[in-house]
């Protein structure tokens, strides 16, 4: 009795798992054909190669249908921009945990690894504070576009991005420095205003887009831009016309795309990170974190303890870089001189007291306690006030040497913001200084994070350069002298600000702008710097 109960329980046992998994193979083999069927069916077409397009003159009547990872891009790799992620909105600790996890992602497949890390790097953040992918991420991506698909994508009636990733991570990539007409991608699941870390499914935004452009909003023809092995993977290529398939040869071939070619310039971007953080990099970085830590404490203390003459040369040996020139008609004679900088970092007074060799006050607009305890040369806080800055200013200047900074916010790009006028009105004599830097690691200015550690950040880098030039002096007085009315007055004194800042912009082979702090932060922070505010977005307007 024992066995026949043993052997009917293995036959059944066998039949039931032989029943399931010929069903599932019935099921995956009809999917299969009817996957198949239609994509054929939709398109008619057969693959053809890339190169073709750039002879075909009727692309200004096509809606161009192309993949953002595997088209657009030069690498396919998306982990450094969830790495961007992780690090700038989820902090050190995140970052780590995604570079652990990276193997596993590797293994697992592409979508089952996107949703890992998409898991990893978004969970638990809250969602009307997120901006990395406006403030960090256009930089990194716009760097990565090859040449040759953008001025394909140009001569398209239409533009359709096709993306993997969450919406939030490349739409402001997409419309707004390449203006795209339209992107399809994922939308992200929130609970009470936080991420979840899933992602939702592809067929609903597939078929709005596709609603989209049936009611006149794209072309009916469309050609589809994919490699090979995405044309099944995503399903708005199979309403495609035709598509055609970029291999990794094409890619590799590619030229990146210059800065001066972008739809929009990039002036503004933020984040802490100044490399693109490929796997090997990452690593890289947090194994040099617990020395940075130490060689940035380690020149500040320097730098805070000992005389110029002495910790010049000492700084030096740590891997700080100081290069300074002068203008052969400099004047030194003057007892106190007002110098005037664009502003790179918040140490760009310090580092012109080190070009100088002797003390000078160093007024800001905006600075830290801690950044204000630390600092060597003494500090003194504008108020944003005209008239009480005014009279601070003339009463420091009347004690020796001043250096401020006209733009009121840093500018990492090759650009320069408006300098305020109010400088001109001080003394009769200016002497502009051209300041930039050059960092390897991290970047040593903020708009969304903590400001007091900005000197920090800078000094952890291995080797940061400095370059200082002190240019031809400025004598507000010529622009002054024939000036009768208030009015001539105001203008003579943006006159003096605008030939400053154009000395400056020369000697640097920066372009300048009417842009302004306010500007800088309601794109990067949401905010004008000091309150919360909501308002439009910088624009270029040099």
């Amino acid at each position: 009795m024992a066995k026949l109960l043993r052997s009917f329980f293995f036959k059944s046992l066998f039949f039931f798992w032989y029943r399931f998994l010929f069903r599932q193979f019935k099921n995956l083999i009809r999917f299969y054909r009817t996957i198949s069927n239609s994509f054929s069916g939709a398109t008619q077409f057969k693959h053809t190669k890339f190169s073709t397009l750039f002879h075909r003159s009727d692309l200004n009547e096509q809606t161009l249908v192309f993949d953002v990872e595997n088209a657009l891009l030069k690498s396919s790799s998306l982990f450094p921009y969830f790495m961007l992620v992780a690090f700038e909105a989820g902090g050190l600790l995140r970052a780590i945990v995604l570079v652990l996890l990276y193997p596993f992602v590797c293994v697992v497949g592409k979508e089952m690894g996107l949703k890992i890390m998409v898991m990893t790097c978004f969970f638990g953040i809250k969602a009307s504070s997120f901006r990395v992918g406006r403030s960090v991420l256009p930089k990194f991506l716009l760097e990565d576009v090859g040449t040759e698909m953008f001025e394909m994508l140009k001569k398209g009636g239409k533009q359709v991005g096709v993306s993997r990733l969450p919406r939030v991570m490349v739409e402001s990539f997409l419309r707004e420095y390449l203006e795209i007409d339209l992107v399809v991608s994922r939308e992200l699941k929130t609970f009470c205003g936080y991420y979840l870390g899933l992602m939702e499914m592809e067929n609903i935004k597939t078929t709005h887009a596709l609603d989209l452009l049936k009611e006149g909003k794209g072309c009916s023809d469309m050609i589809g831009i994919t490699t090979l092995n995405n044309t099944r993977n995503h399903q708005f290529f199979s309403h495609c016309k035709d598509v055609l398939v970029v291999s990794e040869a094409d890619k590799r071939s590619w030229q990146k795309l210059e800065r001066e070619r972008y739809p929009r310039h990039l002036i503004f971007h933020d984040g802490r990170l100044a490399l693109r953080p490929t796997p090997m990099d990452s690593i890289a970085i947090f194994m040099w974190l617990p020395y940075g830590i130490i060689l940035s404490v380690l020149r500040i203390f320097l730098a805070f303890s000992l005389p110029f003459t002495i910790s010049t040369p000492l700084l030096t040996m740590t891997g700080l870089r100081l290069t300074t020139s002068a203008s052969t008609e400099q004047n030194v004679a003057h007892k106190n001189n007002l110098y005037v900088c664009n502003h790179r970092t918040l140490l760009d007074p310090l580092y012109i007291s080190f070009s100088l060799q002797k003390n000078i006050t160093a007024l800001t607009y905006s600075l830290s306690k801690m950044s204000e305890l630390l600092s060597p040369i003494k500090t003194v806080r504008l108020m944003r006030n005209r008239n009480e800055d005014a009279k601070m200013m003339k009463h420091l200047l009347g004690q020796g040497d001043l250096v401020v900074c006209p733009e009121g916010t840093t500018c990492r790009e090759p650009y320069l913001l408006r300098f305020s006028p109010l400088f001109s009105e001080m003394c009769d004599e200016i002497v502009p200084v051209a300041v930039d830097t050059h960092v390897s690691m991290f970047h040593g200015t903020t708009a969304g994070g903590l400001k007091c550690l900005d000197p920090f950040f800078f000094l952890m880098n291995p080797s940061p350069i400095y370059t200082v030039k002190l240019l031809q002096h400025v004598f507000p007085s010529h622009f002054s002298h024939t000036t009768t009315t208030h009015v001539d007055q105001d203008s003579s004194k943006f006159q003096v600000a605008n030939q400053v800042q154009s000395h400056i912009g020369t000697a640097l082979g920066f372009n300048c702008t009417k842009l302004t702090r306010k500007d800088k932060y309601l794109m990067l922070a949401g905010n004008e710097g000091t309150v919360s505010s909501h308002g439009r977005a910088a624009r270029c307007n040099s």
